[in-house]
């Protein structure tokens, strides 16, 4: 079962950049592709139809959608610099696809659903950010870096309408050991000599009910287990627990279901 969600955000200038590692798993249920939220980088300018920024931003959507997904994880980044018609852009996929042997075609349908997100939501920004439940698009006109420190102002927060059953507390506090040990799961690793990224999902019993949970990161530093640390407690804020919550970021993101919400899945 799903349920709708409120949503909570905090914003400032964004960077952006991920790729993920796969953990042996089991299937999942209820996969959406929702969209979730997006900011216009009002401050980055407007570009006008036709001009060489429009041109520039057009040819980097192509040779992303039409880069071989395979060869390069889920990260897409790249970036066509041209004096003051720089753009850059970078499609991050969820990591749960990395399981999937259609993995290459579900992150490029993402990838042109939010590039119309993009485009409708903001429409002649030249930067911006959209988020769906499956992708995330980050276009800019600064060359788009990893962050070296955690951006806790370009923070937004989902959370189940409906209350924990039972005993609150010794839920949140059996939920917060779970993203303890997904945390201490993440692992540097390569794939054909490709970087990829932290990712760890995984689902464990509490009483009658199945909780499932993901955490993800950039890079696998102090800042990557100081935003999870952070984002974590935000899940349950005002001690109000929820039968579920997610917060996502430029660093991390981390969130926890009751109902299966991921391809894979690993048992704990």
């Amino acid at each position: 079962m799903k349920f709708s969600y409120s949503l909570s955000k905090r914003f400032s200038f964004p960077i952006f950049s991920m790729q993920f590692l796969m953990i042996h798993s089991v299937s999942s249920l209820n996969l959406t592709n929702e969209y979730l939220n997006h900011k216009c980088l009002f401050n980055q300018g407007k570009y006008n139809s036709g001009s060489e920024y429009e041109k520039n931003l057009n040819w980097i959507f192509h040779y992303i959608r039409t880069r071989p997904f395979e060869n390069v994880g889920f990260t897409q980044k790249s970036n066509l610099t041209t004096a003051e018609n720089s753009a850059s852009v970078v499609l991050q996929c969820r990591g749960d696809s990395y399981g999937s042997k259609s993995y290459g075609s579900k992150c490029r349908t993402c990838l042109d659903t939010a590039i119309l997100g993009f485009r409708k939501r903001c429409p002649s920004i030249k930067g911006g950010m959209i988020w769906y439940d499956q992708c995330f698009l980050y276009v800019s006109t600064i060359y788009i870096e990893n962050p070296s420190k955690t951006n806790y102002e370009n923070i937004f927060s989902m959370h189940n309408p409906n209350n924990v059953r039972g005993d609150a507390k010794l839920f949140a506090k059996k939920t917060l050991d779970f993203f303890s040990e997904l945390t201490l799961k993440l692992e540097k690793t390569t794939r054909d000599g490709i970087r990829v990224i932290f990712y760890a999902a995984g689902k464990k019993k509490l009483g009658e009910n199945t909780l499932y949970a993901m955490v993800q990161c950039i890079e696998l530093t102090i800042n990557c287990k100081t935003c999870l640390t952070w984002s974590i407690t935000k899940l349950f804020k005002n001690d109000d627990i929820k039968q579920g919550a997610r917060v996502f970021g430029s660093n991390c993101d981390v969130r926890y279901e009751l109902y299966p919400f991921l391809r894979f899945v690993k048992h704990f």
